[in-house]
C-alpha cells in the first residue's frame, strides 16, 4: 500500500492547511533559534570561562556537551515524534528548551552549566527533527514543500550568522547570561501558538518500537571520547584516566553496534552503511564540522585573548566568513549537477585548507593575517557541507531518505563537537597552559594548523568519493542545524 493510502505515514490527504504558512514561520522560528544556540556561546566563552572559574580546556564543554547531545539523539528524538505524537512531542521539546535556557543563564558552577547545556541538547534533538517532520506532514509534495524548506534551510544558515552578531551585544552588553535567556521569550511565543497552528499526527507505519539503548550508548561513547580528548594536556595519552575514557569509549561504541545489529527497531540500521556514497559523504560532512567549529572557536578565542576584541568586534569582524559560506551554499547544488560531487568536495576541502593555513600566520593584524583567510575559508564550508550531503543523499532508497537524512545532519553536529574538542586541545598544548599573549599566540595558530590537517584528510576522502550520480538522484540538502 502507498505511503498515500497512509495519512499518518506523512502525506496530507486532505485540502491543504489554510493556516499552513503561519505554521511554517513558527516552525522556521524554532529552527533559527536551535541554529542561534549552537553558535551564539561562541562569542560568550571567554566570559564564562572567566567568571564560572572554567579551566582552558575544560570550558569548550559549553559547546561540546549541547552539541554531542543533540547529534547523538536526533534520530531517536524524530523517532519518538513520529511514535507519540509530532505536535505533542513539539511542545514539550520546546518547554524543556525554555527550562534549559533558564538555568543555563542562571548557572553558577561550571559543572551546573554544562548539565544544562545536555539538557538543552535533548530538548533541541526532540524539537528540531519533529519541526521538519511537522512541515513536511503540513505541506503536500512539489511546489510548496519546496519553497517551505527553501524558507527552512534560510533561516538555519541565518540563524547561525546571526549569532555572530546578535552574541556579542548581548554579552557586552547585558552579560553572557543573555546569550542563553534570549530564547526564553521565543520558547514562551512557540508554545503560545503551537497548539494553534500545529496539527497532530503520527507515523505507525514502521512499527511501535525506538531504540533508547543505541542512542544513549552512541552519545555516552562520543563523550567520553571527547572526555579524553581534552584531558591529554593535562594528563597525557598514557595516564590511567585518558587510557580509561577511551577505552570506555571503545567498549560504549562497541556495545552500540551490538545494539543496533539485535534491536527490532534499531536507532540506526548497519545495512545503511553499505553505501560507499553514504559512508564517504557523511564523512566529508563530519570533517567539516569539525573544521568550521574549530576554527570558529580558535578565531574568537585568539581575537578576544590576543588582540583584545570585545564580543561584540569578533561578531562583525567574523561575518565575512558566514556570509560567502551562505552565498555559496545556495550556488553547490548547481555546481555539483554540472562537475559532480567529488571534485567540488576536494576543491571545498582544499580552499578550507588554504585558509586555516592562512590564518596560522596570526601575528597581530587583522586585514593581514585573519581576513584574507576567511576570504578564502568561507566558500570552502559551504561547498563541502552542501557536497559531502549531495554524495551521501544520492544513493539512499525512498525509504531510507528520511534516515539517511537524519545522519547527515547528526554528521554535521557531531563533527563540530569532536572538532572543538580536538582544536581546543591541540591549542591547549602548544601554548602550554600560559596565558602570555606569546604563549596563547602560539597555541592558536597550532589550532589553526590543526585545522588545516583536518581539512587535508578530508582532500584524501573527497578524492575517494565515487563519480557522478546516476541520473535522477536527490540532490536535495536540508540540515538540522
Amino acid at each position: 500500500m502507498s505511503d498515500q493510502q497512509h495519512p499518518a505515514a506523512g502525506r496530507p490527504a486532505t485540502a491543504p492547511d489554510p493556516r499552513r504558512w503561519q505554521a511554517l514561520a513558527l516552525l522556521c522560528a524554532t529552527y533559527f533559534m536551535v541554529c542561534l544556540d549552537g553558535q551564539i556561546v561562541i562569542l560568550a566563552l571567554p566570559s564564562i570561562e572567566r567568571q564560572l572559574g572554567f579551566t582552558v580546556a575544560g570550558v569548550q564543554w559549553v559547546m561540546s556537551a549541547y552539541m554531542l547531545t543533540l547529534g547523538g539523539l536526533l534520530l531517536l528524538g524524530g523517532r519518538m515524534a513520529d511514535l507519540l505524537g509530532r505536535r505533542r512531542m513539539f511542545i514539550a521539546g520546546t518547554a524543556l528548551f525554555l527550562a534549559a535556557s533558564l538555568l543555563c543563564g542562571l548557572a553558577r558552577a561550571p559543572e551546573f552549566l554544562v548539565a544544562m547545556r545536555i539538557l538543552q541538547g535533548i530538548a533541541a534533538a526532540i524539537m528540531t527533527p519533529t519541526a521538519l517532520s511537522i512541515l513536511m506532514t503540513t505541506f503536500e509534495e512539489g511546489h510548496e514543500r519546496n519553497k517551505a524548506l527553501g524558507f527552512w534551510s534560510a533561516m538555519g544558515a541565518s540563524g547561525a550568522t546571526a549569532a555572530l552578531v546578535v552574541g556579542g551585544p548581548l554579552n557586552d552588553w547585558l552579560g553572557w547570561q543573555w546569550v542563553f535567556f534570549i530564547n526564553v521569550p521565543v520558547c514562551l511565543a512557540l508554545l503560545a501558538f503551537s497548539p494553534f497552528l500545529l496539527k497532530e499526527s503520527r507515523d505507525t507505519s514502521h512499527g511501535r518500537g525506538f531504540d533508547v539503548a543505541g542512542a544513549v550508548t552512541v552519545t555516552a561513547g562520543l563523550m567520553a571520547f571527547v572526555y579524553a580528548i581534552v584531558e591529554v594536556p593535562q594528563l597525557g595519552w598514557t595516564h590511567v584516566n585518558t587510557l580509561a575514557a577511551f577505552g570506555a569509549s571503545a567498549l560504549l561504541l562497541l556495545l552500540f553496534v551490538v545494539i543496533e545489529a539485535r534491536s527490532a527497531s534499531p536507532l540506526v540500521p548497519l545495512r545503511i552503511f553499505r553505501s560507499v556514497r553514504l559512508v564517504g559523504g557523511n564523512l566529508v560532512v563530519l570533517l567539516a564540522g569539525m573544521i568550521v567549529f574549530g576554527m570558529i572557536l580558535v578565531l574568537s578565542l585568539y581575537l578576544q585573548k590576543v588582540l583584545g576584541y570585545s564580543a561584540l568586534q569578533v561578531g562583525v569582524s567574523t561575518m565575512i566568513y558566514s556570509a560567502i559560506a551562505i552565498v555559496m551554499s545556495y550556488s553547490s547544488g548547481p555546481i555539483a549537477s554540472r562537475i559532480g560531487a567529488r571534485p567540488l568536495a576536494v576543491i571545498a576541502m582544499a580552499l578550507m585548507a588554504a585558509g586555516c593555513l592562512l590564518l596560522a600566520r596570526a601575528g597581530g593584524n587583522y586585514w593581514i593575517d585573519i581576513l584574507p583567510g576567511l576570504v578564502i575559508f568561507g566558500p570552502g564550508i559551504g561547498a563541502a557541507v552542501v557536497s559531502g550531503s549531495i554524495a551521501a543523499l544520492s544513493d539512499v532508497a525512498e525509504g531510507d531518505s528520511g534516515l539517511a537524512s537524519g545522519i547527515n545532519s547528526a554528521a554535521f553536529q557531531l563533527g563540530g563537537a569532536l572538532g572543538v574538542a580536538v582544536v581546543a586541545t591541540v591549542a591547549v598544548s602548544w601554548s602550554g597552559g600560559s596565558d602570555t599573549v606569546a604563549a596563547l599566540t602560539t597555541g592558536y595558530q597550532a589550532g589553526f594548523l590543526a585545522c588545516a590537517v583536518l581539512a587535508g584528510i578530508g582532500v584524501l576522502v573527497a578524492l575517494f568519493l565515487p563519480g557522478k550520480a546516476p541520473a535522477g538522484a536527490a540532490t536535495s540538502v536540508v540540515h538540522l542545524g
